[in-house]
């Protein structure tokens, strides 16, 4: 799985338990009461791989491993992040992600008779250092989206963002590059 080759996360018995126990975990963080800071940070912090500073998750959230999961300091995710994180999904310093992102390092073949049998690959997604992802944001596996880049709000992320960038659209297409390469 992490050397981006098939694997089958249908029935293997590890996987399926590693995925259960973070599953059990997010579903607790989800319904604690927002004033209960300090026990969900405590679970965040038992879900998540690496943490490099401070970093808010606003409920809900969902991730498959969480331990493929790294932050960079001063991480704020909104309402409704989901990352399959079956590959490392990296983000950088100065990330701020709005209500309702997917990141998806998983995707399944396109061949009929592997796909049916349950395989799937994971490639990583990285993010750099001071990017915004607007609302309703996907990006899809094995994306690398560079330093001081701007996402806009629905876009569908199926190929590396340079730094610099504003990109936007359904694919997202760099619309513009600024000064902050």
């Amino acid at each position: 799985m992490l050397r981006g080759e098939l694997y089958d996360a249908n029935n293997d018995v590890n996987l399926i338990a590693e995925r259960n126990a973070c599953k059990e975990l997010c579903q607790k963080y989800n319904t604690l009461p927002y004033e209960a800071v300090k026990e969900r940070k405590n679970i965040l912090h038992s879900i998540i791989g690496a943490a490099k500073g401070s970093f808010i998750i606003e409920p809900s959230f969902w991730c498959d491993y969480g331990f493929n999961i790294s932050l960079g300091d001063n991480f704020y995710a909104n309402h409704n992040l989901v990352i399959l994180d079956a590959a490392p999904v990296v983000f950088g310093d100065n990330v701020y992600i709005a209500p309702n992102c997917c990141f998806s390092t998983a995707g399944h073949p396109i061949n009929v008779e592997q796909r049916n049998k349950g395989l799937e690959y994971a490639y990583p997604i990285t993010v750099g250092d001071n990017v915004w992802i607007g609302a309703g944001v996907t990006v899809l596996p094995g994306v690398r989206i560079g330093n001081n880049v701007t996402i806009g709000a629905g876009s569908l992320v199926n190929r590396d963002i340079p730094s610099g960038s504003v990109a936007v659209g359904v694919p997202c297409k760099v619309i513009k590059q600024t000064k902050q390469e």
